[in-house]
């Protein structure tokens, strides 16, 4: 039996606490926390079981020391925003806790993401303390990089190609809206599209590149769109064996136009601005107008599909491979009170807890999903509720 602590009380905290409070037989204390209180509120009323609530300001670590001080956790799950890693981090090595997140460190002030940051600056630490941290531990990243390992172990015995594709089918009902944090999101997909050729990256603007990918069970055809996504790093780091790797989403046309109206307008600029002696940045403005992602559960219906096409060699054979989950969006929201975006994002960090405290992934160090034994994950992560299926196609 463990504590756990989740910082974070968006929709993806949500699901992570809720998803938490249902693993008695692993948790047997939960905390939620949140610069919000309030929101850590109405999670704990809809949570099967009494859980703890708190304020904290994460983006300084001696305000999570003193929370971790109080509620003395084994392991911490940081689904905050990825601006606060950092802070969040050296608070767990200062206090002996293992350490879990969802998404690559990136600084408020500029733009991309890296997982060298993080593991630079705490790898000897972690591993001197005796402490586990899994970076990027979400669904893609995180289960798409399990997936990758996988394939290496059991189905292919190199890996030439990748494509992950994440498609979110569902409508909301509104003319524009992200699928999480509208500041990460449009700062993310607003990069250069970045994918992996023959041992180096290559970049092309941000969706320049289309294909009509269709999504295996009846779900239908959808245009996804080129971009740049966190897991390509390290994947590519630990299979030298791939020649091509490529990360593919799905974005309607009324997407893609808005957000360009929005460029051409500035207001997806991360620069502050002089608004009547106050300095903001027109992304911060934007990010206070766009929808909540975390108060679209009731308003979504339809489903998501995020899987991985692995290419390569068995016995020296080509073989190609399609591992994929599809997550219907109300029935993440009667679940746990968030759409299926938020619901794959939440559920496999409290899988990775979980696999810590029981030893499975408790190794020393700094790490990100793919590094790991992923053999505990699959076996578990169906019966968390994200089930997968596994295909041969044509090579």
């Amino acid at each position: 039996m463990a504590r756990v602590l989740v910082i974070g009380a968006g929709g993806v905290g949500r699901v992570t606490a809720i998803k938490c409070a249902q693993r008695e037989d692993v948790f047997d204390e939960v905390m939620v926390a949140s610069r919000t209180l309030v929101r850590c509120e109405e999670i704990a009323k809809d949570a099967p079981r009494p859980i703890s609530v708190a304020q904290v300001d994460a983006d300084y670590p001696e305000n999570v020391v003193a929370l971790i001080r109080d509620f003395r956790p084994d392991v911490l799950i940081n689904v905050a925003l990825p601006y606060q890693n950092l802070a969040v981090m050296r608070a767990c090595l200062e206090e002996g806790v293992d350490y879990i997140d969802t998404a690559a460190y990136e600084a408020k002030d500029a733009t991309g993401f890296t997982y060298k940051t993080q593991i630079s600056e705490f790898s000897e630490s972690y591993e001197k303390a005796g402490l586990s941290a899994v970076l990027g531990c979400g669904f893609d990243p995180g289960v798409t990089n399990v997936w990758v390992a996988y394939a290496a172990r059991h189905l292919l015995d190199e890996i030439v190609e990748l494509d992950i594709v994440d498609v979110n089918a569902g409508d909301n009902g509104l003319p524009f809206s992200t699928n999480f944090n509208p500041e990460v999101n449009i700062r993310e997909v607003t990069l250069p599209a970045r994918y992996w050729e023959n041992g180096s990256f290559k970049e092309e603007p941000a969706f320049s590149t289309r294909w009509d990918f269709e999504c295996p069970d009846n779900l239908g055809v959808y245009p996804v769109y080129r971009m740049y996504h966190e897991e390509l790093e390290p994947i590519t780091w630990h299979f030298p064996s791939i020649k091509r790797a490529t990360f593919w989403m799905k974005f309607s046309d009324v997407y893609i136009d808005t957000l360009r109206a929005l460029e051409r307008c500035n207001m997806t600029s991360i620069e502050p601005v002089d608004v009547g002696g106050v300095a903001i940045s027109p992304l911060d403005f934007l990010k206070k107008v766009l929808p909540d992602p975390g108060e679209l559960g009731p308003k979504t219906v339809g489903k998501t599909c995020i899987g991985n096409i692995m290419t390569g060699f068995k016995d020296g054979k080509k073989k190609r491979y399609f591992i994929y989950n599809i997550c219907d969006h109300q029935d993440a929201y009667k679940e746990t009170g968030a759409q299926a975006v938020s619901y794959t994002a939440g559920v496999p960090p409290v899988l990775a807890a979980e696999l810590i405290v029981k030893g499975k992934w408790k190794q020393p160090g700094v790490f990100t999903p793919e590094q790991l034994d992923p053999d505990p994950f699959m076996d578990a992560i169906g019966d968390y509720g994200l089930p997968w299926k596994l295909v041969e196609l044509d090579s």
